[in-house]
């Protein structure tokens, strides 16, 4: 019963969010509410973290602000909020969390790209 009570909760998944992976330089477009307007607003970053979870997944984005202030912000992945996240570019990394680029700036803090290799006959 237990189950189904938890299915009869859980909120629908959004097919405007890829997938993604730790890594991964995305914008994500978020819907915001001022007064009585709605506006959508661009945060640019750096998937630092992926966590799984049905209906409470999230994933945190990193981007540098200015004067080199670092902003985190944690998007939960089934928000119908979410209008969309776009995929720049992935990244070569070996760990889940990539939680050492808030101590490292400028070109310390660059990631390798990783190239996806297509077949030929696709």
């Amino acid at each position: 019963m237990s189950a189904e009570l938890l299915k009869a909760v859980a909120a629908p998944k959004n097919p405007n969010i890829p997938e993604i992976q730790p890594g991964d330089i995305v914008s994500v477009y978020l819907r915001i509410k001022e007064g009585n307007r709605e506006r959508v607003q661009e945060f640019r970053g750096t998937v630092i973290r992926v966590r799984g979870g049905g209906n409470d997944a999230t994933f945190t984005v990193r981007r540098i602000a200015s004067h080199g202030i670092g902003v985190e912000r944690t998007f939960l992945t089934r928000s119908p909020r979410i209008e969309k996240v776009t995929v720049h570019r992935h990244s070569k990394v070996r760990r889940a969390r990539l939680y050492f680029l808030r101590e490292r700036q400028g070109k310390k803090a660059r990631l390798k790209e990783k190239f996806i290799r297509r077949d030929a006959n696709q």
